[in-house]
């Protein structure tokens, strides 16, 4: 009798267990799948980490996947290529895309970050910057027609430097080499992001004397956008995808450097928790991190301000041409 019912149990168990799998296996098939193109793994993306690690996508029904495609036009062109569903990369690339004639627009429908990421560093240690020490030296600066060059450039005009008379700028180097060039001694001064800056820092390497971010103000950094043909097929994902970055952009906004990075940490296996939460901090500070996804008239102003002071802006384009608010205010009045 009790080997009847031992049986009996395991044959029961055996079918709650196969229950639970199958329970799970169509909960998992159940979620909308996204494939999000980041323009680079950063420190200045931690609300979009916060995202996945938090299980806010999960909680609403999407299943992401994260891929890297370094430089905006790589990005761009994942995205246009239907190789990625939403892409996080900088407004100015879809105002590009849009100037050569687009039959399908790329639409930006949740910011990320509000201000610059880049920070200038100087190879000697600077007690007393001005800006006014830039003129005459050798300046290693970002790809042209980039966003970071093109910040790099405004605010040093706003400090009366011409940066193609004034400086000896090289901007011939690519994105991820433009660290080491600096490392292995060219240059005076060089633009970086996080945690590169740091890194120099505590290394001896460099020294950081002023933030882009903070002199440049408010501006669409790192947006997600998608084709304008997915957001009319998937009304109701894109809403679902703001509602997450927007969950997670209020957790960063209510939670301490230290607790942001433990929670992004396995996204930067290679980086010292303490430094992530010196980036973090930084960036808190000087308010890099939007604290919800709408991108307003303003900043998009002050974004093609930025490109036609460097040269770089094809054509003026209406804010509600390629900037889509109503789904962020949705989610935000929500």
């Amino acid at each position: 009798m009790r080997k009847k019912i031992k049986i009996g149990l395991t044959i029961l168990l055996s079918a709650m267990l196969v229950f639970s799998i199958a329970g799970c296996s169509d909960k998992k098939e159940s979620l909308k799948k996204v494939r999000i193109a980041e323009v680079t793994r950063s420190i200045f993306y931690a609300p979009q980490y916060v995202a996945i690690e938090k299980g806010f996508f999960k909680d609403e029904g999407l299943d992401v996947t994260l891929t890297t495609t370094p430089g905006g036009d790589k990005t761009m062109t994942a995205l246009i290529s239907n190789g990625a569903d939403v892409a996080l990369v900088g407004s100015e690339t879809s105002i590009y895309v849009y100037a050569q004639g687009s039959s399908d627009p790329v639409i930006n429908f949740a910011q990320l970050t509000q201000t610059d990421g880049t920070f200038l560093v100087s190879r000697d240690k600077i007690d007393n910057f001005n800006w006014d020490m830039l003129k005459g030296t050798t300046f290693l600066g970002q790809r042209k027609g980039g966003m970071p060059q093109m910040v790099g450039e405004f605010v040093l005009k706003n400090h009366g430097i011409d940066p193609h008379k004034d400086l000896n700028l090289i901007q011939n180097i690519d994105f991820a080499n433009v660290a080491n060039a600096f490392a292995s001694g060219t240059g005076d001064f060089v633009q970086l992001f996080e945690p590169t800056a740091s890194i120099f820092e505590k290394e001896g390497k460099g020294h950081i004397v002023a933030s882009f971010g903070k002199e440049s103000g408010h501006v669409p950094y790192t947006t997600f956008m998608a084709k304008q043909s997915y957001m009319k097929k998937n009304k109701d994902t894109v809403e679902k995808f703001t509602r997450a970055i927007y969950k997670a952009q209020q957790w960063v906004d209510s939670h301490s450097a230290a607790e942001t990075a433990k929670v992004i940490a396995p996204f930067f296996e290679n980086t010292d928790l303490g430094l992530i939460e010196t980036v973090v901090d930084r960036y808190k500070a000087q308010g890099s991190f939007a604290t919800d996804p709408i991108l307003d008239e303003d900043e998009w102003n002050n974004l093609q301000n930025i490109m036609n002071e460097a040269g770089e802006l094809p054509k003026q384009i209406d804010h509600s041409t390629l900037v889509n608010t109503s789904i962020a205010e949705k989610v935000i009045k929500k």
